[in-house]
């Protein structure tokens, strides 16, 4: 395991602050990713929601940002400010608590690059606590919460490394022929049904008994939609960031105007009782 030498004094801690805990791991994700993960405030409430209730940017520019971050389970008393500061440089960062409990804070991530889709990283926290037992129960919180935290980080990250590394599927010339899925009793019987049709993903659902296909993929970051419950209005939300999408036209429902890739239409023939998918610019002429 990389151990970082660099000391305290170094990085421009408090005298005042002390050391509580000092975490390590080898990150299985790029520097390139891991930069992006930074500095993404938007994720916080979303991906961990099991600490965080909601997130509230306050200002951003190239060296960090400073957000208003409440803690589960969401009361008023659990919300701090927070300040991220980038050391790209040295390849590393600072997050410092300026409000709420524990002002005063800081937690410093150092970062080495070991090899394309390999970092070490080391997580010191500096706390404003001088009793040994406190500091000691603190310690312990932090490092298991720290490393819930970059274990859910290290999936979105190599998750989108491979999407943005995939093959995107080119744009045919003509649309797809129609795919037929089977007869609709065995159809719902596999739903949620992920499909591919024309070259891109695509997930069969019903709504208020109604099958519908959308885009397994949110066009935020690429995101998996391929597991996102779909909730009684007809909606999914992405597990990273929290874009919500109504599955029936695939319009963003929480006013940051993104839009699902088009899906195909799912067409039932009321004689046969098959099910078949038909890309969007080309329906069937005639259903019985």
């Amino acid at each position: 395991m990389h151990v970082f030498a660099t000391s305290a004094r170094e990085l421009g801690v408090d005298p005042a602050l002390h050391l509580a805990t000092t975490y390590r791991r080898q990150v299985h994700a790029s520097i390139e990713r891991i930069w992006e993960n930074v500095f993404d405030w938007e994720h916080l409430p979303v991906l961990h929601e099991s600490y965080f209730n909601k997130v509230q940017l306050l200002q951003s520019d190239e060296r960090g940002w400073q957000v208003q971050l409440t803690r589960q389970p969401g009361d008023p008393s659990r919300t701090q400010t927070l300040e991220l500061q980038v050391d790209r440089e040295h390849t590393r960062y600072r997050v410092r608590t300026l409000a709420g409990t524990g002002t005063g804070t800081q937690i410093w991530t150092l970062l080495k690059v070991l090899a394309a889709h390999e970092t070490a990283i080391e997580v010191r926290y500096y706390l404003p606590e001088e009793q040994p037992d406190k500091m000691a129960a603190l310690g312990d919180k932090y490092s298991c919460s720290c490393h819930v935290l970059w274990n859910e980080d290290e999936v979105m990250m190599q998750q989108r490394e491979r999407m943005l590394n995939a093959p995107h599927p080119l744009e045919a010339s003509t649309p797809p022929d129609p795919a037929d899925l089977g007869l609709i009793e065995e159809v719902r019987q596999t739903l949620p049904l992920l499909i591919e049709f024309g070259g891109q993903s695509f997930r069969i659902v019903a709504v208020e008994g109604e099958l519908l296909a959308h885009s397994t993929i949110c066009p935020h970051w690429l995101g998996p939609l391929d597991a996102a419950p779909v909730d009684d209005l007809g909606c999914v939300r992405c597990p990273w960031h929290g874009y919500t999408f109504d599955v029936r036209t695939g319009q963003s429902v929480d006013g940051r105007g993104l839009r699902l890739s088009a899906a195909p239409q799912v067409h039932v023939d009321l004689v046969s009782g098959r099910v078949t998918l038909h890309a969007q610019s080309q329906p069937p002429t005639r259903l019985v």
